[in-house]
């Protein structure tokens, strides 16, 4: 045989042994590609359907009434503290509980209850 036989006849051979295979592994993927394809949808339409009974189910919702200038609470008096908080601690018990009181402290507190 010559060598040009020879070469023909292997590639030949490569080539039957390559294509089948080549085909056989394209054809898996894209039945691969197909099947995942199909999952999808059928998710899809499990979901849309999911999707349409719970919204079905759901209770409607309610907002609350608009706002309406005048008829919330007054906002004329301006919001006063409990009249405790105002009451003045000596300073010994105050520097116990809050740690260093500033000294104008009691003084402010005592010329605030006596305005009142």
């Amino acid at each position: 045989m010559s060598k040009q036989m020879t070469f023909v006849l292997v590639c030949v051979i490569v080539l039957s042994a390559v294509i089948p295979g080549a085909v056989g592994y394209l054809s898996a993927r894209l039945e691969a590609i197909e099947s995942a394809e199909r999952n999808l949808h059928a998710l899809e339409a499990r979901l849309h359907t999911r999707m349409a009974r719970e919204a079905r189910d759901a209770r409607p919702v309610t907002l609350p009434a608009p706002c309406v200038p005048g008829t919330g609470p007054s906002r004329t008096q301006p919001h006063q503290p409990p009249a405790a908080a105002l009451v003045p601690e000596s300073n010994d018990q105050a520097q116990h509980q809050h740690g260093s009181t500033p000294a104008w402290l009691p003084e402010l507190l005592r010329e605030l209850h006596e305005t009142e």
